[in-house]
């Protein structure tokens, strides 16, 4: 039997979107060409790989058990096939996107885009917001890089963890903590906060960590970026708990004060995450490297 490797991509997309739709898009061919590559693999394995469940469509057992060895046979294959010229960074023209959380394209952004004009002056950096809801665009292409505190759980997504930051309290300079020896964990719980979340979540894991003590807080409101969420401490006692190496010029900008966290809290930690299909893609490469460098120096700068 002869073996088409277009229907090793074609399983690897079907196996990943769940539906002849999301994997004609991922692939840029159409949903009837996309149909007759599934009856083609069903041909071949002799399984129905996906099978529809109201108006869904499910993995077969068959199809669950070789997911990831699909992936890595498809990242094996674009491995051998991949051009391995040499990279000419003053020639280059090329646009990346990259979703990054807001306070990371803050305080990495700047630096990255120096780094990267100054070595390819042909490449755009398109920084997107991230959005209220878990997106697919890095598994379709559309985006080449994000940047934020979640480890994404896709087997055909890397990550790479490129630094942490310790949470930290943040308050204007008349704040009545910043009149206190060293703020308790009961003083911290009775005041007033404000939290980020880009869904409007009102708890997160520090609500967790008061209550294993017996303690609550109230948060009053939040904002879906630090920008938005700093600017309500400015004439206000609202507290805000966030990492301290995002928020540095931030808070010097607006006249801030930053106060330990009295709460035993791992650090935030930042990753860095990508595609696999781009393992190999020299330019990106590159410009992993160089986002790799801002976001880590961010992170352990004093």
């Amino acid at each position: 039997m002869q073996l088409d490797l277009n229907l090793l991509a074609a399983l690897d997309a079907l196996l990943e979107e769940g539906s002849v739709a999301g994997a004609a898009a991922r692939l840029h061919v159409t949903s009837p060409a996309m149909s007759r590559s599934l009856g083609r693999i069903r041909r071949t394995t002799g399984d129905q790989i996906l099978v529809r469940t109201g108006r869904t469509m499910t993995p077969t057992p068959y199809a669950i058990a070789v997911r990831e060895q699909v992936h890595e046979l498809l990242h094996q294959v674009q491995g051998v096939l991949a051009p391995s010229r040499e990279l000419d960074l003053e020639s280059l023209e090329r646009t990346f996107t990259l979703r990054w959380h807001d306070s990371l394209v803050a305080a990495s952004g700047p630096p990255l885009l120096e780094a990267v004009r100054a070595a390819a002056p042909g490449v755009r950096l398109r920084f997107l917001a991230e959005s209220s809801v878990d997106t697919p665009e890095l598994r379709r292409g559309e985006v080449d890089l994000e940047a934020n505190a979640n480890r994404p759980s896709a087997p055909d997504i890397r990550a790479e963890n490129v630094g942490e930051s310790p949470l930290v309290i943040v308050v204007r300079r008349e704040h009545p903590l910043t009149r206190v020896p060293a703020v308790t964990v009961e003083q911290y719980a009775a005041a007033e906060h404000v939290t980020v979340s880009r869904r409007g979540n009102l708890t997160n894991a520090l609500d967790d960590a008061l209550a294993s003590l017996g303690l609550t807080r109230r948060v009053v409101a939040t904002a879906p970026t630090e920008a938005a969420a700093l600017q309500f401490t400015r004439g206000t006692d609202l507290l805000i708990s966030v990492p301290e190496a995002t928020t540095r010029s931030a808070v010097a900008d607006l006249g801030l004060v930053v106060l330990p966290l009295p709460l035993e809290l791992p650090p935030a930690p930042i990753y860095l995450s990508w595609h696999q299909r781009y393992d190999t893609d020299h330019a990106h490469t590159w410009l992993r490297g160089l986002a790799r460098t801002a976001l880590a120096t961010c992170a352990a700068s004093p």
